[in-house]
C-alpha cells in the first residue's frame, strides 16, 4: 500500500503552473514560502513537469508527419538500404577491377 501524499494533487498543479507563468520567475524557495510547502518538494515537481514536457516534445517530433521515433525508423531503414547498395557497388567495382587488370592471366 502506497503511503499517502503530504501534498495534495491540486496543490501540486497549482505550483507549478505559478512557477512556469509567472515572469519573472521567483525562486524556487520564495514560491515554496508563499505556498507552504518545502522547497525540495517543489524543486522535484517542476524537475518532474519539465522533463515530462520535454518528452513530450520528442514523441511530438518535426512537423505533423509524427514523431522522433518514426523519424528514427526511416532513418534506419534508409541507412541500411543504402549500405546494402554500397557492398553490392563495391563488389561490381571489383569485378570490373579484375576484369581490366592487365596483369591477370586469363585463361586461353
Amino acid at each position: 500500500m502506497a503511503a499517502p501524499k503530504k501534498y495534495s494533487d491540486e496543490l501540486r498543479a497549482e505550483a507549478v503552473l505559478r512557477y512556469r507563468e509567472a515572469n519573472p520567475r521567483p525562486t524556487i524557495a520564495q514560491l515554496a514560502r508563499e505556498l507552504g510547502v518545502h522547497p525540495e518538494a517543489l524543486r522535484t515537481w517542476v524537475r518532474r513537469d519539465e522533463a515530462d514536457r520535454a518528452e513530450q516534445a520528442d514523441q511530438a517530433g518535426p512537423g505533423p508527419a509524427g514523431g522522433l521515433q518514426e523519424e528514427l525508423a526511416r532513418l534506419r531503414k534508409e541507412n541500411a538500404e543504402l549500405r546494402r547498395t554500397n557492398e553490392i557497388l563495391k563488389a561490381a567495382a571489383a569485378l570490373f577491377a579484375a576484369e581490366l587488370d592487365p596483369t591477370r592471366r586469363r585463361p586461353p
